[in-house]
């Protein structure tokens, strides 16, 4: 079985947040489990001078882009037992950032057709095409509309993949002619409420749907979490379903992890202690090894509970507790977290941008880990947060509420709570600590989440199963 992975980031090459992490880990993961899988990503001007060492040339195309052809270099490399291959145009990629870009609609437009034009140029004919999120959303389209009656492209199936719904690829309607080039009739498979969706196009072409933990596909299906999809996703559950996204256990691993300060094991806890001890002193806290430290690694926007944290924080920073905070975001949620640090700098610690090496040392050095996210399509972090015996406190939403149960019945792996409410929050931390305090407890807890297993090996899996299903295996 043959699958190519396409994806708009993969680690090592690209990253910007989940997807990456995604990308690089589980087409390693099948490849474990003896499927074919290669990846391809656009060829961004941020990949390292490192990697394109390990880039070779395979040949140059052009790709229509409507009513145009555009110049398209195709690139492989092979890292860690995967082929990636990297597609090239300078004019589209050769710039600062991923996304955000004015034109990212013909940016990923000419990305998805460049996918199909290049099969048949790499001697690779995949029996499954893996698409993720809108920026690949027209691979489906553009197979319906110019490929699969192709003697080549025959019996190609495709599936894409929901990563966060939010995010759409939603355009002017003026883009279907100019940019997008669909034959005459196609348009309505684009067409929703008003506007063009690339989103909407791949849901209604592609031969499953996935979203990346069983309890996001029911809730996607409700206006409350569908940012306006929920119709046409209700015309199309027979395709749907959830599988929760893993983590790689080889780079998220305390007994390896280079970028922490000292390593240790489920066997060997000890570590974890002067992780904290180590990370209070590098973020400029006093170093109170009984003083429970809460942290976050996040983006400071609304959906991710921010907002309910900025409503209790003070009432929390009243108890005997430090917080920890790495990320970035919108300017209300980072200057408050600035704010507070330069309020109470014995109990607030704000680093400002995407760190991992400091990401590392906090899943490390924290005792517990805040996610009270409004929707969560999976999350990683508390994933992450489990491996190193960090305690994760959750809203029961999405991937949060698929892999983190409440440790008040003797059995679960963290602190959850289920309404949207600051207040429900702030009970859950006080529960958190309360567990915190007993020592014993507290120990049997992180042994607990240690031995969680969020390995690819169980995702795997199950598109294993889901990819047999679509090409009747």
């Amino acid at each position: 079985m043959k699958v190519l992975y396409a994806s708009s980031e993969a680690y090592p090459f690209a990253m910007s947040g989940g997807l990456a992490d995604v990308a690089g880990a589980l087409p390693k993961a099948l490849r474990k489990r003896f499927v074919g899988c290669r990846v391809v990503l656009p060829l961004y001007s941020s990949v390292s001078e490192e990697l394109r060492e390990k880039m070779t040339f395979v040949c140059s195309i052009t790709v229509p882009v409507s009513w145009r052809r555009q110049y398209c270099g195709i690139f492989e490399a092979h890292l860690d037992g995967v082929i990636y291959y990297l597609i090239d145009n300078q004019y589209y990629f050769k710039r600062e950032g991923l996304y955000g870009h004015f034109d990212d609609a013909e940016r990923f437009a000419f990305f998805s057709r460049a996918v199909l034009e290049m099969l048949p140029h790499i001697d690779f004919k995949p029996d499954i095409i893996h698409c993720n999120d809108w920026q690949t959303a027209m691979i489906p389209v553009y197979y319906d509309c110019f490929y699969k009656q192709e003697e080549f492209y025959e019996n190609i199936k495709t599936v894409f993949t929901i990563h966060n719904i939010q995010y759409q690829g939603k355009y002017g309607r003026e883009l279907v002619g100019d940019v997008l080039g669909l034959p005459d009739g196609k348009e309505s498979l684009l067409e929703y409420d008003n506007c063009i969706n690339f989103m909407k196009g791949a849901i209604q072409c592609s031969d499953k749907v996935t979203t990346v933990s069983p309890t996001y596909s029911r809730e996607i299906l409700d206006p409350y979490y569908s940012h306006g999809l929920d119709s046409i996703l209700k015309q199309f559950t027979y395709k749907l379903t959830g599988i929760v996204n893993g983590i790689d256990c080889e780079v998220y691993n305390p007994e390896t992890d280079a970028m922490i300060y000292k390593n240790y094991s489920l066997d060997d806890i000890g570590g974890k202690d002067y992780n904290k001890k180590m990370l209070q002193k590098e973020v400029g806290l006093p170093e109170k090894a009984d003083t429970p430290i809460i942290a976050m690694v996040t983006r400071l926007v609304k959906h991710k509970g921010i907002d309910l944290v900025k409503c209790v924080f003070e009432e929390i920073l009243a108890t005997d507790v430090q917080f920890v905070i790495l990320g970035s975001g919108e300017w209300e949620f980072e200057t408050f977290f600035s704010e507070m640090a330069e309020k109470y700098p014995d109990k607030v610690a704000f680093k400002l941008g995407f760190i991992p090496k400091l990401a590392h040392k906090i899943y490390a050095g924290a005792d517990i880990f805040l996610m009270p996210s409004q929707s969560e399509p999976c999350g990683l972090a508390q994933m992450i947060a489990l491996r190193y015996g960090t305690i994760p406190l959750v809203r029961q939403t999405g991937g949060l509420n698929d892999t983190i149960t409440d440790s008040g019945d003797g059995l679960g792996n963290g602190f959850t709570f289920n309404s949207y409410n600051a207040h429900d929050m702030q009970n859950s931390v006080w529960r958190a600590l309360e567990g915190y305090a007993d020592k014993e407890g507290w120990q049997i807890l992180k042994e607990r989440a240690m031995k969680c297993d969020n390995s690819w090996k169980t995702s795997a899996n199950s598109y294993i199963r889901l990819y047999k299903e679509m090409i009747g295996k």
